[in-house]
């Protein structure tokens, strides 16, 4: 059994200074779009490659970083990780062209995909010898995810407005340094063992992610039955079904297939999809329609969004808990999605002639609860019926379908807004009705997905004291 550290608490800052950052990484671009698609020449549906490289890299490999962690030790994996995210973020700073952006976003992506198993796996060694301390750390861990998220939206919109884009990258590198700097005297040393790497498998599936999100952005313009449309579509059916083919036959697989035999893992993994398909996008076209329609600069819209980002973290960290513990998942899941798509509906009544305080702010403090009420659940659900030793793989594996969802929903609702006239900058009616297409689509996607989950999900009994004080006497 490993020494329990001294400094374990002090580590857990940098880990969950890591996870904040890495999910920052998300959506500080948001605020910033508008000037790096004037500065770099980005077409309207080829901006959302600088979210798309990123996750479709990051959701498709965070299987394989998962892996790489347990063959040469966490601490090596996550030192690793920054490194790329450094490299990533220098290549996405000075960026002169569109091509060099998305690239740099794509090695932001990587990196990310080395540091979040790594971390996990680096607070389990650090807490796992007392159960209390390792719920302590896990919500603290588990706080930093949205908390990255929605602080990046107006920490974005600060830094664009009184520096630049680049910066959002830049600041990147000084955390990075420190991160590593601190890696050698707090984070523990991990062994690695022996065994095999999937690349062939990790290959196979982040090419698929990305050529499917690749077939969805350009259908528009080559048309959706178009010989070449219908070719990538198919080789992303062929890639995805060739991974699944690659679980099956190797000997130490990414994913191996017993896994879904889990309960309740699917149906929490579909939900999440449908959540990250419709919140994504909402945000994308939010952020877009305060600048390119109500005519914000970066930082006023960035403050736009902090009511929304309140709004989350109150729910997240103070409220949902307690309502888990109290109604379990399912409720709060289909609830949460219902809710979601209650504040898509109200989005999609913004007006080419809008005002904030009616066009935004309360249907994105609707649409901000919905959110916040699935995603907890949602994530706890996919991992609770998981045993001990697959944990890690779980939560990998719904974090990959999240990140997937988004891209994928993302894309569509692009197409979707594009050919509804989102790609005809200053001609505000066309562009707003192109927005309003998306806030209906993703709208649908969420009571998809609030629908799937009342047909499918098993009721989940609500956690008591009663319960938990039985389950901490068994294991004694």
């Amino acid at each position: 059994m490993n020494a329990v550290s001294p400094r374990r608490w002090q580590a857990l800052i940098v880990l969950a200074a890591a996870q904040f950052m890495v999910i920052m990484d998300t959506s500080i671009i948001g605020v910033a779009l508008p000037d790096m698609q004037r500065d770099l020449g980005f077409t309207p549906g080829g901006l959302q490659w600088v979210f798309n490289a990123y996750v479709v890299a990051f959701g498709g490999l965070l299987l394989l970083g998962g892996r790489l962690s347990d063959l040469f030790g966490a601490r090596k994996v996550f030192s690793a990780g920054w490194v790329v995210l450094i490299a990533g973020s220098v290549v996405a700073a000075a960026a002169g062209t569109a091509w060099a952006e998305v690239l740099g976003r794509g090695i932001q992506g990587v990196g990310g995909a080395l540091i979040a198993p790594a971390s996990m796996t680096l607070l389990m060694m650090l807490f796992g010898h007392d159960r209390r301390e390792l719920g302590k750390a896990m919500a603290l861990y588990g706080a930093a995810a949205p908390a990255g998220g929605t602080a990046g939206v107006f920490l974005g919109g600060v830094i664009t407005e009184y520096l630049s884009w680049p910066w959002v990258f830049i600041i990147y590198i000084p955390i990075g340094l420190l991160t590593l700097a601190a890696v050698p005297a707090l984070l523990p040393a991990v062994s690695g063992r022996r065994g095999s790497i999937d690349l062939l498998g990790a290959a196979a599936v982040t090419a698929g992610i990305a050529l499917a999100v690749s077939a969805i952005v350009r259908a528009p313009e080559q048309g959706w039955s178009s010989a070449a449309t219908l070719a990538q579509l198919a080789g992303a059916v062929a890639l995805l079904a060739a991974f699944l083919l690659i679980q099956r036959t190797v000997r130490e697989p990414l994913m191996p297939l017993a896994i879904w035999r889990t309960p309740g893992l699917a149906t929490a993994n579909l939900a999440m999809a449908l959540l990250g398909a419709a919140w994504i996008p909402m945000w994308y076209f939010l952020n877009l329609y305060l600048q390119q329609v109500l005519g914000y600069g970066a930082f006023p819209s960035g403050a736009a969004l902090l009511p929304m980002t309140v709004a989350i973290m109150i729910f997240m960290i103070g409220i949902t808990a307690r309502l888990l513990g109290r109604f379990g998942a399912k409720p709060l899941i289909v609830l949460g999605l219902l809710v979601l798509a209650a504040g898509m509906a109200g989005l999609s009544l913004a007006r080419p002639d809008g005002i904030f305080a009616a066009d935004v702010l309360p249907a994105s403090l609707v649409a901000a609860v919905g959110m916040s009420l699935a995603y907890i659940p949602a994530m706890m659900s996919a991992m609770s019926g998981a045993r001990p030793e697959d944990s890690g793989l779980a939560s990998g594996i719904v974090n990959t379908t999240y990140q997937v969802g988004s891209a994928l929903g993302l894309a569509a609702m692009t197409a979707l807004a594009t050919s509804q006239g989102a790609d005809r900058l200053g001609d505000l009616p066309r562009l707003t009705g192109g927005f309003q297409a998306a806030f209906v689509g993703a709208g649908i996607v969420a009571a998809a997905g609030a629908v799937l989950t009342l047909l499918l999900m098993r009721g989940s009994k609500p956690a008591t004291a009663e319960t938990d004080a039985q389950r901490e006497a068994a294991r004694v």
